[in-house]
């Protein structure tokens, strides 16, 4: 473990944001509950012609896929210099300069095919303290005001794990006492560990799940058992939250051979969204009956959100692009109301009443979030981007005290989106 504390980054380390989330602080992968939705309001409803104030660019973060975590002043996210050094990374979220830096270990497979060696996962902040997943499967808990180690584990070494092609991608979920985790694999599908010192609570080896594959794990109550949800190489599991004892699966939209399975599924109530890019798709409804735990199919079709970039449910509709467009459609029926190419396949958070749309060719969106129609309300492409290569603009889009945070391999930009008092 290497700390690299940055000096005259402008801040005092003693003072560093340790306390509450804020409502509009991002604290983790996909927001406050996971959903790509932000509670924030007061933000511009449209963007000027040339887009929104850009406040500053980072152009020396590292290489990777990580978004940031905002909390307060202070952002983290992961990086990796080279394949020997993969690091999370402390900023300061006013402007962009390094307060502190830790190494966790190496890149994770870096002979995978298609080659995209890098760091992904996301890091988790709760409270004082951080988790953070490298891709090849140290876990580190950090303090957040100098990145001092708390506690270490490795998924590989300590629970069998199995990563996919692409390594691990996963962001550790903190559920109250406990962290959430997917080594893949015969022996730890899922493991729930003390989030304090890193102690097995459970490992879960749930059967036919195959390998990790490139999600996030979610928690809800469905069917009236709350539940950790991810999505693994043979398709969408869910295990109890308390024992993790196996409760359903459900297999349809998996990408069986490549473990292709990258975007988080989208609950609400007892229905599951999931969806892979080369296969489709689907709606799962979680049906209870003497003590079992089923699933049935509600609808599925290759036409609808299966990017990489995941999707996100407004009231009764859902919203993602599929390889080509970003496109609507009711949740329970998967009937479309409208389709419009926008910036082509992205990923998308939702603040304040719209869409917030980072195309994999690194162009941002802003589009009205209603089933009425396409409603384009800004469109700006982010200045002196990286050299992408044979990669694409996968990061998701993050929307925090009144910022638009974009990440593009070693580039990251900050636009003020709020708008006018």
């Amino acid at each position: 473990m290497r700390i690299k504390p940055i000096v005259g980054a402008g801040v005092s380390i003693g003072v560093l944001c340790a306390g509450a989330v804020l409502a509009a602080d991002w604290p983790q992968w996909r927001g406050p509950d996971r959903t790509g939705l932000s509670k924030e309001t007061g933000l511009l409803k449209e963007w000027p012609a040339a887009g929104p104030k850009l406040l500053w660019q980072a152009k020396d973060i590292g290489y990777g896929y990580s978004t940031p975590a905002v909390v307060g002043n202070r952002l983290y996210l992961m990086s990796n210099k080279g394949l020997a050094d993969e690091y999370v990374q402390c900023l300061n979220a006013t402007n962009g300069k390094p307060v502190w830096t830790v190494t966790v270990g190496k890149v994770g497979l870096p002979d995978q095919q298609p080659n995209y060696p890098a760091a992904r996962s996301t890091p988790t902040v709760d409270g004082n303290v951080l988790y953070a997943l490298g891709s090849a499967g140290d876990l580190v808990c950090l303090e957040t005001s100098t990145g001092k180690l708390r506690w270490r584990k490795s998924l590989v070494t300590d629970f069998g794990g199995k990563p996919g092609i692409w390594a691990y991608s996963e962001s550790p979920l903190i559920d109250g006492n406990t962290l959430v985790c997917t080594p893949g694999g015969a022996e730890a599908t899922m493991v729930a560990l003390n989030k304090k010192n890193g102690n097995v609570i459970w490992k879960s080896a749930v059967p036919e799940a195959g390998d990790a594959s490139y999600a996030s794990v979610t928690v809800a109550v469905i069917a009236g058992v709350r539940q950790y949800v991810q999505f693994v190489q043979k398709g969408v599991i869910g295990v109890e939250a308390s024992t993790g004892k196996f409760l359903w699966r459900y297999t349809q939209t998996a990408h069986v051979q490549y473990g292709g399975n990258i975007a988080t599924p989208v609950i609400y109530g007892d229905y599951v969204y999931s969806g892979s890019g080369l296969v489709g798709g689907g709606l799962a409804l979680v049906k209870s009956s003497g003590g079992t735990q089923t699933t049935e199919s509600v609808y599925f079709s290759k036409k609808l959100p299966t990017a990489i970039g995941g999707a996100v449910r407004i009231g009764d509709y859902l919203y993602g692009t599929t390889s080509q467009a970003l496109i609507c459609v009711e949740f329970k029926t998967g009937a479309l109301k409208w389709e419009e190419r926008c910036v082509g396949p992205a990923s998308v958070c939702f603040a304040d009443g719209r869409l917030y749309v980072h195309g994999e060719n690194g162009d941002l969106a802003l589009v009205e979030a209603t089933p009425d129609a396409y409603r384009e309300k800004g469109r700006v492409t982010p200045p002196s981007p990286p050299d992408r290569g044979q990669s694409k603009a996968w990061a998701y889009p993050v929307v925090a005290n009144g910022k638009l945070y974009i990440r593009d391999l070693g580039t990251l930009w900050c636009y003020d989106v709020k708008a006018p008092s």
